[in-house]
């Protein structure tokens, strides 16, 4: 019997949507692979792209045989999930999104991890790159544990069992035992490891597996990204509250001390020392990472990084405080299209 014979045979899904930019590098990622590719199938579910996406995509079909182009009506990231979910025939389920790539030797890395340790899932670390300045900046801030608190898959490179990971791989029956993914845009990804976790599954991190993530080019896309982060977080907590952590609700506890003190300050001027403390001390913290950050990877990001930093942790905390009250009101959550994972 050949090696390639006794290999389980795996399905990579990719949404998209309005990735004209990067869904074929995405793709040739996949398609060179050092795994068997009479062993692989790539899903990519389009959600309605109005650029070249799709057609890009449809235009790889040389390439990668097994590739399948499928439409999303309901347009976000978890339906689209979902969708390849119906059609993968993989005993191994990958999700990857538009917006990544992955090394050469990814499939084979998570196969193994798989089979190695008995995980449900596997994934690794991503290295975040950003094209431009502000690019490049976003993606210094979203790989910092300033930026994005203990995510370890932002920036770990020891191989250890975790909460969530980026970019991973399934055994197909995780979802024959839990079910699909959760119609919480931003949040799916969370909402299904969490509710594994309660099942008794394990989630593997090991830098063996390696992905590339693309940021957001402008602070205004990374605004929106993580406005609509903090929205779907509170939809996954309110599901599994137990997961809630202190770092998840800093941003927002941030920006409600703000807006109080900076009330009071309006009547008293003794309440103005607390506001100028609360502001102070961030700042303090956003401009000595700034300044580590900067001195490892180039003084061009110190100017930019704080920025970043801002525009993440005010967004995600106002996200956060829409969130709750959307929840309470029993509204949807609204997500930002082009916002996805991570």
């Amino acid at each position: 019997m050949s090696e390639a014979s006794t290999l389980p045979f795996v399905s990579v899904i990719v949404p998209m949507r309005n990735e004209e930019r990067h869904i074929e590098r995405c793709i040739r990622s996949l398609t060179a692979q050092d795994y068997p590719r009479d062993q692989i199938e790539v899903i990519v579910v389009d959600g309605g792209s109005e650029d070249g996406s799709r057609g890009v995509a449809e235009s790889l079909r040389e390439a990668v045989p097994r590739l399948q182009v499928i439409e999303n009506r309901g347009k976000s990231t978890a339906s689209g999930l979902n969708i390849g979910l119906a059609f993968a025939q993989g005993d191994v389920i990958a999700r990857v999104d538009a917006h990544a790539t992955v090394a050469p030797d990814y499939i084979s890395q998570c196969v193994a991890a798989l089979k190695r340790t008995g995980a449900d899932v596997a994934g690794g670390p991503i290295e975040t790159r950003g094209d431009g300045p502000a690019g490049e900046a976003i993606a210094l801030a979203i790989s910092s544990p300033f930026g994005i608190g203990n995510a370890v898959f932002r920036y770990s490179q020891r191989e250890q069992w975790t909460d969530t990971v980026a970019f991973p791989a399934y055994r197909r029956d995780v979802f024959d035992r839990i079910g699909p993914f959760a119609e919480i845009d931003g949040g799916e990804d969370d909402e299904l490891h969490y509710r594994l976790r309660d099942h008794g599954g394990r989630i593997l991190l090991t830098p063996a597996i390696r992905s590339t993530y693309y940021a957001r080019r402008s602070y205004w896309e990374l605004a929106r990204q993580y406005f609509g982060y903090g929205q779907a977080k509170v939809v996954v907590l309110s599901r599994h509250p137990r997961q809630t952590r202190l770092r998840q609700l800093a941003p927002s506890a941030f920006i409600l001390a703000l807006l109080a003190f900076g009330i009071l300050a309006a009547f008293g001027g003794m309440f103005i020392l607390p506001l100028a403390a609360i502001a102070g001390a961030y700042l303090a913290a956003s401009v000595a990472t700034s300044l580590v950050l900067s001195w490892r990877s180039g003084w061009r990001h110190l100017p930019r990084l704080p920025v970043a930093f801002g525009c993440l942790h005010i967004a995600y905390g106002l996200g956060f405080l829409i969130g709750i009250v959307r929840t309470l009101l029993r509204q949807p959550v609204a997500m930002p299209r082009e916002a996805e994972a991570p």
